[in-house]
């Protein structure tokens, strides 16, 4: 008779691309960490169960958020620790039959959390006698009061600022760990060289490299800021990466028909952790995971936009930690480009800054801290200890 093996539920969704790849990542991680010892779901519990009008978020949300100021009013008015309570109490009697049903159709050895609106709901629907419950907090610095639970048995969060915010709200101080954001394995383990991955790119190797994105949604000023790149006279190497936006993708390749720079212009793609390694400057809005993984290319970023409320911290932490600059507006990216293309100095000081501040690590740490929620380092520890005898 084989031997059950741990399973573990993942609970997301697609409101941004950031739960889906922090979700991928770490599920990447436990099984580099532990191989097929043990098994993994991942489930969208907005679209995969929940009521209307909540399984049309990760829909609505590219829409909700080109309102961002009253998103950020939201966001603001919202984000207490007795507000959040009130939220998810008045959401209670609408959410709970289903919620409850999807606990019982996902049974689960560890479940883990990678979004603020699966954190209390489904404490409450698993009741006392449950698995391990884990939060991964996914929002680098401004972390909204809804991801906090105190009955949760760990809650591990990106950086330092965001466990001063679980303290605020509340939460065990030996239950909050600083682990880092969860990347992809290929963000710690360069796939080649700078001049490798240029010449497979087909970028020039002594051009100043700039890479432009907006997400995986391709929002922001992304257009405004190519065409002044491109006006600038600046000679930079101009990688434009327009995500899932076609449209935004269209319209820049007939617009870079008259450009003098050297162009290089994507769709979607899953190479952006060789493009910063290949790069000198990221250009971005200001989103969680796009930063943690300039942070481990020790690439320098320059901020052109960012979502009010949950993303105003990001900001102040790349100016903290001088890792890069705030430039929300064209002429601003323009300056910062001229000013480290001419002054090569300032430019390295950022990446050693980068350097610091980078945590490549941080998907590999949170699979460990799983593992033993759920027995598996001890078993690894046993099985060392049987060949050592061996």
């Amino acid at each position: 008779m084989t031997e059950k093996k741990p399973h573990i539920l993942f609970l997301f969704s697609d409101t941004g691309g950031g739960h889906r790849s922090s979700t991928e990542s770490i599920i990447e991680a436990l099984h580099l960490e532990f191989g097929d010892a043990v098994t993994t779901e991942m489930v969208d519990f907005l679209k995969g169960g929940a009521p209307l009008p909540f399984n049309k978020m990760p829909d609505w949300y590219p829409e909700m958020v080109k309102a961002p100021y009253l998103w950020g009013l939201s966001f603001k008015m919202s984000d207490s620790r007795l507000r959040a309570r009130a939220i998810t109490a008045s959401m209670w009697p609408y959410i709970g039959h289903a919620t409850r049903q999807m606990v019982k159709n996902h049974p689960a050895d560890l479940i883990v959390a990678v979004h603020a609106l699966a954190t209390t709901p489904f404490l409450k629907a698993l009741g006392k006698r449950r698995p391990p419950f884990v939060t991964v907090v996914t929002d680098m610095v401004s972390t909204h009061a809804l991801w906090y639970d105190a009955r949760a048995d760990l809650t591990l969060v990106p950086t330092q600022q965001a466990r001063e915010r679980a303290l605020k709200y509340g939460m065990p101080a030996e239950r909050i760990r600083v682990v880092g954001q969860p990347l992809p394995e290929r963000c710690s383990v360069p796939s080649g060289s700078k001049a490798a991955i240029r010449e497979r790119l087909g970028w020039g190797q002594d051009e100043f490299i700039a890479v432009l994105v907006g997400g995986g949604d391709g929002m922001g000023p992304i257009k405004e800021n190519a065409i002044a790149i491109a006006n600038s006279g600046l000679y930079v190497g101009l990688v434009v990466v327009t995500g899932r936006n076609e449209k935004l993708r269209q319209e820049l390749e007939e617009e870079a028909i008259n450009w003098d720079i050297p162009h290089y212009i994507y769709g979607f793609t899953k190479e952006l952790p060789d493009f910063m390694r290949a790069a000198d400057v990221l250009i971005t809005k200001a989103g969680p995971g796009t930063i943690a993984e300039s942070l481990a290319a020790h690439l320098p970023i320059i901020l052109f936009s960012r979502l009010p409320g949950q993303e105003d911290g990001n900001v102040d932490f790349v100016r903290e930690t001088e890792t890069g600059v705030w430039a929300p507006a064209p002429e601003e990216v323009v300056r910062t480009l001229a000013r480290w293309m001419t002054h090569p100095s300032e430019r390295e000081r950022v990446v050693e800054n980068c350097k610091q501040a980078a945590r490549p690590e941080a998907s590999r740490t949170i699979a460990r801290i799983l593992g033993t929620q759920i027995g598996l380092i001890e078993e690894q520890k046993a099985l060392l200890v049987v060949k050592d005898q061996d």
